[in-house]
């Protein structure tokens, strides 16, 4: 069984000895090591696979009873199970499908849930659930709590934004913290809000991109995962722009999955810190 073990603490001398140790104590072989240390805060990273076959409770306390000030994420290399929500555009939506189909992301999709009912068909021609839950006549409150018992049912351990065009509330965002990651449809902090293509075109940008984040309650300004670009000049226009950027939307996408289900990514303040 292969493990990643995540470690975040207060700097300070022997932090790899102490854990590596318990690791060795327990006849576990390390595989890969990543280590950070963000100066300006003093705050240790380490991200450790490892094999073998272990009493995963007992290795945490082992570790916490060494070093009681740390946190510990221990967690299996697995599938991560996800919902994922869309309004009306597919292209994401499609290319997450592709990819868990043929194994290409660590990820098994339990639901497509949607205010739209126009994605079912492509949805169920891979054999997943489709919920429509439409918002019509409904506030957002009351439409959110309907879209959270929908999740409920599938119990995932993300919530993927495949281009979902409904603004979150604070509360919807609690009851997901740091567990829902959203595509951005341009290099964000740049273009923030709607028509972001139509506010390149008009500032005449040279680039374009798409950032993938985690959502908190500001809008667009979740920790960001990451980040590309594209190059665009003045034959381009809004549209143009549009459709070279659904490509760098879902290949951002894709990167950002890849490295979050594969236990890569820490959230430390509004940042993330990334092992590649």
């Amino acid at each position: 069984m292969t493990y990643h073990l995540l470690i975040e603490s207060a700097d300070r001398m022997g932090l790899v000895y102490a854990i590596s140790g318990v690791l060795y104590d327990f006849g576990l072989n390390i595989e890969q090591n990543y280590e950070f240390v963000d100066k300006e805060h003093n705050r240790f990273f380490m991200r450790t696979e490892f094999s073998g076959s272990i009493d995963e409770d007992l290795l945490v306390r082992s570790i916490q009873e060494k070093l009681p000030d740390i946190n510990i994420r221990l967690s299996t290399k697995r599938r991560k199970k996800v919902v994922i929500l869309v309004t009306k555009e597919p292209h994401c939506l499609g290319d997450l499908l592709i990819r868990a189909r043929y194994n290409e992301l660590d990820m098994e999709i339990a639901a497509v849930v949607s205010n739209h009912d126009s994605l079912r068909d492509l949805v169920e021609s891979f054999g997943i659930p489709y919920c429509h839950v439409p918002h019509q006549d409904l506030s957002r409150e009351d439409h959110e709590q309907k879209v959270i018992e929908t999740i409920n049912d599938y119990s995932p351990e993300y919530l993927v934004l495949a281009k979902y065009m409904r603004i979150l509330s604070p509360v919807f965002v609690q009851k997901f913290a740091n567990s829902i990651i959203n595509i951005h449809h341009s290099f964000l902090p740049a273009f923030i809000g709607a028509s972001p293509y139509k506010q390149a075109y008009d500032r005449g940008v040279k680039i374009i991109g798409a950032t993938a984040h985690f959502v908190n309650d500001e809008l667009d300004d979740g920790p960001i995962i990451t980040q590309n670009v594209i190059p665009v000049n003045h034959t381009y226009n809004a549209s143009n722009m549009a459709q070279a950027g659904r490509d760098v939307e879902k290949q951002v996408l894709a990167r950002a999955l890849s490295l979050v289900f594969d236990d890569r990514v820490f959230i430390f303040g509004k940042k993330t810190i990334v092992f590649e």
